[in-house]
């Protein structure tokens, strides 16, 4: 037993190690190092036959994410939420209050589709430029942007759940809609946030008009130059690359350089509002609405199995929307590489979950925790879970919390009597920090594109993003996703 859990351990250190260190692929560390410690622990062919009973369990799951993922990006190119992205431009004026609860709502839509960096090329190319024209700091787009898009990322085929849910092999439908009400507290707060942050630059700057070429202030008296998180403003300063709009300029120790605005191939929404989507079919947007509510509806109804719900939803998707076989078999590839990705990287767990399951560490871990654990504290061990999310998912890759430490802390709380879907639940409160940290690399993107100082964002965020958390996992356990 105590070798057992000697290996247990060691084999997650090593995970972790790999992962962490950048050494190796999460893919190949999943398969490897649990087959390595599996031998060592005395498994043989056997192992084998841990790991298809797995394959086995996580079928499902793959099949959904791979379906889902491919429709809901489906969706965003033919120009479904479109209409709700011209009308959050249209509203946010040049209130810089609107504009970031503007960036937080746009950041909430785009990531339905559960892929970051789309999300972040969408936002930076919609608000950038008027972030930049107005003189509003480019920390706060990414602090609002990130922040957002972590509280979607537990969606069913966000990376976070598709996680939880092939480590514990329960279904991301059966993690996501309990935990409804926490996320929809989480995206309340970081809109308050957005707000609050809103209202701090329209302190800092006043009331401002956009002209062509020029920033006028209203309000002279606040649009004398200033400093705010190692950004400056000067009216009517032109900018590098923006022929005579004004910009601001990071200065200071941190700077970055001067901000400028996304490369040409990232920028899909034009600064006119006018967005490029070469594969919009607004004459079927009514249709695409209907099939997008009708699949949600009945995801959240239940009464058809997620997968199955998928399949039948992306048929149609290609076939309404692109009669050609030739723009299918585009459509399909370029989702292609978000899919493989995250259906990749659920297959490859099987083999770490076969192996702890099979080779009796995970039991011999968890019977340890629990010897060495207060009996006060067991039955509430989804709270201890979602407390550790928070640091573990911004220190450590989702891979690592996920599939390193979740199993472990699962096997553990079983004995209080919590289920694995309720640790599922708890696991996915981390994700609004995880967002900003700095081995995201759609995050690194995010700041890439803005042209953000790393300390700057982290100053404005953490604290934000951790309050966040706190929210989803008090309201989480309020309405009973997982016990307090």
């Amino acid at each position: 037993m105590t070798m057992l859990v000697l290996l247990g351990f060691a084999m997650i250190a090593t995970f972790l190690y790999l992962v962490m260190s950048k050494r190796v692929v999460p893919v190949a560390a999943l398969i490897l190092v649990p087959v390595v410690f599996g031998l060592l622990a005395g498994g043989g062919l056997e192992l084998a036959d841990d790991i298809t009973e797995s394959i086995e369990d996580v079928a499902p799951t793959a099949a959904l994410l791979f379906f889902a993922i491919t429709f809901f990006g489906i969706m965003i190119d033919v120009g479904l939420f479109d209409p709700l992205i011209r009308a959050i431009l249209r509203v946010v004026d040049h209130d810089p209050a609107k504009i970031v609860v503007g960036t937080a709502l746009l950041a909430t839509i785009v990531s339905l589709d559960g892929d970051g960096s789309t999300t972040f090329i969408i936002v930076t190319s919609a608000f950038l430029p008027i972030y930049l024209r107005l003189g509003m700091s480019p920390v706060v787009l990414t602090c609002v942007a990130a922040t957002a898009n972590g509280v979607l990322n537990t969606v069913p085929w966000g990376g976070s759940t598709a996680r939880a849910a092939a480590a514990l092999k329960v279904s991301p439908i059966d993690i996501f809609v309990p935990m409804i009400p926490a996320i929809a507290a989480g995206l309340l707060a970081t809109l308050v946030f957005a707000h609050l942050l809103g209202r701090g630059e329209r302190r800092r700057l006043g009331t401002v008009e956009l002209r062509q070429g020029v920033l006028r202030p209203r309000d002279t008296t606040a649009s004398a130059k200033t400093t705010t998180s190692g950004t400056s403003t000067t009216p009517g300063t032109p900018a590098a690359g923006t022929g005579t709009a004004a910009v601001a300029v990071v200065t200071g120790p941190s700077a970055a350089g001067p901000v400028s605005e996304p490369a040409a191939d990232h920028v899909l929404i034009s600064p006119d509002g006018s967005i490029n989507r070469p594969h919009a079919r607004p004459k079927l947007w009514w249709l695409n609405l209907a099939l997008t509510l009708a699949v949600m509806t009945f995801l959240v109804e239940g009464t058809i199995e997620p997968a199955v719900l998928f399949f039948v939803a992306v048929a149609v998707a290609l076939i309404l929307n692109f009669p050609r076989v030739a723009e299918q078999r585009d459509q399909l590839q370029a989702h292609a590489s978000s899919v493989v990705g995250v259906v990749g990287m659920v297959f490859a767990a099987t083999v770490l979950t076969g192996v702890l399951s099979g080779s009796g560490m995970v039991d011999a871990m968890a019977n340890w925790l629990v010897g060495v654990i207060p009996d006060s504290l067991g039955a509430h061990f989804p709270v201890i879970t979602g407390l550790l999310s928070i640091p573990m998912t911004f220190f450590t890759s989702n891979d690592a919390f996920y599939f390193g430490m979740l199993p472990v802390l699962n096997e553990t709380a079983s004995h209080y009597g919590v289920t694995p879907v309720e640790m599922a639940r708890a696991s996915l409160v981390g994700q609004p920090l995880h967002q900003s940290s700095p081995i995201v690399a759609s995050f690194l993107l995010l700041v890439g594109l803005a042209k953000v100082d790393l300390g700057d964002h982290h100053r404005r965020t953490i604290w934000r993003a951790v309050v966040v958390g706190l929210i989803m996992l008090g309201v989480g356990g309020l309405t009973l996703a997982f016990p307090l």
